[in-house]
């Protein structure tokens, strides 16, 4: 029996070369715009780095790692990483157990689940002026929501924004309430993922609520937990806008971050390559957290 033969235009081709074609015009709109707001940003910064640049003639002077030891000189420098590292500390751990543990609560609460989701996520769409305006009235002496409470406790009001032992924590809390909406969606989400029957079996059983968390729930999210704690390094890392609108890096610079002081050197000294260098040392320190925690977290999917 004679076979049909289709014509050519009907005939399957592997398609490979258009395919390749299709998928680059389709990631290329993204990959300029990478290219353009970080890769060339960075590699210029990086450039800067190495010299002395006045901003208003345009002038520069190559004078290697004179920047760099220079700020390795600058006790207000040092003084900026000692606050960014002691604030990643601060808020980083807190999102990682506040979210897990909201979201636990969340995943058992019923009906009243879509309403507590909303509540607990609404902080994060606020812009941080909102939210620091909040915050400012809150902590206010005389009549703020927490001289109130002290007032009421029998305690004399204190405003911790004015204190240089509880202005960071106090921006720490601000950022964890302002935040903690994200790592609890994502935990949320990760927890859903967990099938019904495995926690069925446990229960079967007569394992402790604390059996069934430390041996079923943990181990299914731990991609989730080394997420979250990546974001929330890098991005906690980058703290600025509390800070600025809260304390002005204040009082006696207890507050100031590496950002900040990035921001002061490059435009309100004029110093854009101290402010460079600056940069590339942040870069480098966030750069070290990250491999530092995909390092563990690949370490215990091993184990």
């Amino acid at each position: 029996m004679a076979t049909k033969r289709l014509p050519p235009s009907l005939v399957p081709t592997s398609g490979v070369g258009v395919s390749h074609w299709g998928h680059t015009l389709f990631i290329a709109p993204f990959v300029l715009v990478y290219l353009a707001l970080l890769v060339v940003p960075l590699v210029r910064g990086m450039y800067l780095s190495f010299f002395e640049v006045d901003a208003l003639s345009g002038d520069s002077t190559f004078v290697g790692f004179d920047n760099f030891v220079q700020l390795a000189g600058d006790a207000v420098f040092r003084g900026a990483v000692f606050n960014t590292f002691a604030f990643v500390l601060m808020t980083t751990p807190a999102f990682v157990a506040i979210g897990l543990a909201l979201a636990l609560a969340l995943k058992q609460a019923g009906l009243l689940r879509a309403g507590l989701r909303a509540i607990f996520f609404g902080a994060s769409v606020l812009s941080v002026t909102i939210v620091t305006l909040v915050w400012r009235l809150v902590f206010m002496t005389d009549r703020g929501l927490l001289a109130n409470l002290m007032r009421a406790l029998g305690l004399d009001p204190v405003n911790p924004l004015v204190d240089p032992h509880l202005a960071l924590p106090a921006v720490a809390l601000v950022t964890v309430w302002w935040i903690i909406g994200l790592p609890m969606m994502l935990f949320l989400a990760a927890l859903q993922q967990i099938p019904q029957d495995v926690y069925e079996a446990a229960a079967l059983d007569n394992a402790s609520r604390w059996r069934t968390f430390r041996s079923i729930t943990l181990p299914a999210i731990r991609r989730t937990l080394a997420l979250v704690a990546i974001i929330e390094v890098i991005a906690q890392f980058q703290l600025f806008g509390q800070v600025q609108l809260m304390t002005l890096g204040g009082p006696d610079n207890s507050t100031r971050p590496i950002v900040q002081f990035i921001f002061e050197s490059g435009f309100n000294q004029w110093a854009i390559g101290y402010a460079a260098a600056a940069a590339q040392v942040l870069f480098g320190v966030m750069l070290i957290a990250v491999v530092v925690q995909v390092r563990v977290a690949s370490r215990k999917d091993a184990a």
